[in-house]
């Protein structure tokens, strides 16, 4: 790798102006945060690094002789630039975007966009983060950071895990429609995760702004982050209107203007193409979010009650489940998926299996990572662990329409939960883990609707599942797989076996 690099670095900024950018990720100054310098040849990158990061001189006086992790971005394209097909500066036939966990280094060559270039996010608060969280006994994770406030004034915190189009910023910023509630955003993207004195779980959000995906984005299904991104915000390959507003699939069609396409279409009309990137962005600061929350930026971090994790599952899965225990969360976290509709010459289903919603992230060994995992409750005496969650907002009927009507109403599934923090006797033991009983999940005013199916747990398809897992996990892991994890397996197996 440092050869392919060492071909590519060397004259690469030849008349560009190269940026030095200082930022910290978490509060400055706060034990638990992090500091990165990178390096690009990027405006773009500064200016999102900016809203996504606290960047500046400020985090140079607090960084003195503490190691940082060292970032080193370019766009891959000498000035003068060659005539391109491209709409913006890159290399993309020589794009590389590398980590070196072991000597916190970051290096990315020939993308200027996303993930691959704001060297902050996915690099370093994932990838570089969840090795340095194993070094020091810590968690570094793809999850949302939320607080709920029930109708009593009580409130607790959550963080949940969803792969890519599964929902997780939606819930972050949902709207409840249940009377009463509140809910309030830490974070949408990442959590870093540990355990204080008392043996809490405590969660901060590394990160200051939003990157959101824009399409599906729209005051029906999102109105707190449309409300967050209309002033000081950057949007990356969305659609223009004549009047200079941004416009993509998902909002209404503005009358008497007209639109650019993110490709420099003009007068666009819907037809065959996008008239947004189906990836395009908005990054918007995360002080202009209304609902978030007073501790979002509070060093001490908010305390954790539960962990959802979940999929994309059509069929199958119930629309809520809790694990046994720790270990058993483990097992649920490391066999998540998301299902994909097979086309009509393949007969069986198409999983894609994303483990802790981690698989793109993992920074080392996904075998080591679960030891690191399990060994949270194992490592030291007293711990409270917080309770672990499946949901799958995704089932359908047999004619492909969902079951659960989601967005705000989510919230109906998230009172159960918290109910389940507080121990209430609300859950009945199937064999893949506590359900809601019947009439726990408050329905009113919903219409009709089949809870029946949506908590239905076959027992062929899930022995099916649990061959599916065994093959996933020998092909994947092999000797890595922890014993604790093949002991969760093959305890499932049993008990379906005798359900």
């Amino acid at each position: 790798m440092n050869h392919e690099l060492g071909e590519r670095y060397p004259g690469c900024m030849k008349g560009r102006t190269m940026y030095v950018m200082p930022f910290s990720m978490g509060p400055v100054g706060s034990p638990v945060s992090k500091i990165g310098i990178q390096v690009t040849d990027s405006a773009y990158v500064v200016c999102c690094m900016r809203i996504m990061t606290r960047m500046g001189s400020h985090v140079l006086k607090v960084l003195g002789d503490n190691d940082f992790v060292k970032c080193l971005h370019s766009v891959g394209v000498p000035k003068p630039e060659p005539p391109s097909q491209y709409k913006w500066p890159c290399n993309p036939d020589k794009t590389i975007i590398s980590h070196f966990p072991h000597d916190r280094e970051i290096k990315s060559f020939g993308s200027g966009y996303g993930g691959n270039s704001l060297l902050g996010k996915k690099c370093f608060a994932l990838r570089i983060a969840c090795t340095l969280g194993r070094d020091e006994g810590w968690l570094a994770e793809h999850m949302l950071i939320m607080g709920l406030t029930n109708p009593k004034g009580e409130k607790k915190y959550i963080s949940a895990a969803f792969p890519s189009a599964c929902g997780k910023t939606n819930l972050a910023m949902i709207t409840p429609t249940l009377p009463g509630w509140k809910v309030e955003c830490v974070g949408d993207d990442i959590a870093w995760m540990w355990f204080d004195e008392e043996g809490q779980l405590r969660a901060i959000n590394p990160e200051s702004g939003f990157f959101g995906v824009a399409p599906g984005s729209s005051y029906l299904t999102n109105p707190i982050a449309m409300k967050t991104f209309q002033k000081d915000t950057i949007f990356t390959n969305v659609a223009e209107t004549s009047d200079g507003d941004f416009w993509w699939e998902g909002l209404d069609l503005p009358e008497g203007v007209s639109i650019t396409s993110w490709l420099g279409e003009k007068n666009w009309k819907p037809g065959n193409t996008k008239a947004a990137h189906p990836n395009s962005r908005f990054c918007a600061p995360s002080d202009h979010c209304p609902i978030m929350d007073k501790d979002w930026e509070n060093p001490k971090g908010v305390p954790i009650s539960a962990i959802l994790f979940g999929g994309r599952r059509p069929q199958g899965v119930p629309l809520v489940y809790q694990s046994f225990n720790w270990q058993h969360g483990v097992f649920i976290a490391s066999s998540m998926s998301s299902e994909a509709t097979a086309a009509a010459e393949h007969t069986s289903k198409t999983v894609m299996r994303d483990p802790f919603a981690m698989r793109p992230f993992f920074g080392y060994n996904f075998g080591k990572y679960m030891e690191h995992w399990l060994g949270m409750e194992t490592e030291k005496p007293n711990r409270k662990m917080p309770k672990i969650f499946h949901v799958n907002w995704f089932r359908t009927d047999d004619n492909g329409h969902f079951l659960w009507p989601g967005f705000g109403e989510n919230c109906r599934v998230l009172e159960w939960v918290l109910r389940r923090c507080d121990n209430e006797d609300v859950a009945e033991v199937t064999p893949i883990g506590y359900i809601p009983k019947s009439g726990a999940i408050n329905i009113e005013g919903l219409g009709p609707l089949d809870m029946e199916k949506m908590f239905d747990i076959p027992k062929d398809y899930w022995l099916e599942e649990c061959q599916y897992l065994r093959k996933y996990y020998e092909e994947q892991l092999g000797e890595d797989l922890p014993q604790a994890v093949l002991d969760e397996l093959n305890a499932l197996e049993e008990r379906l076996k005798a359900a």
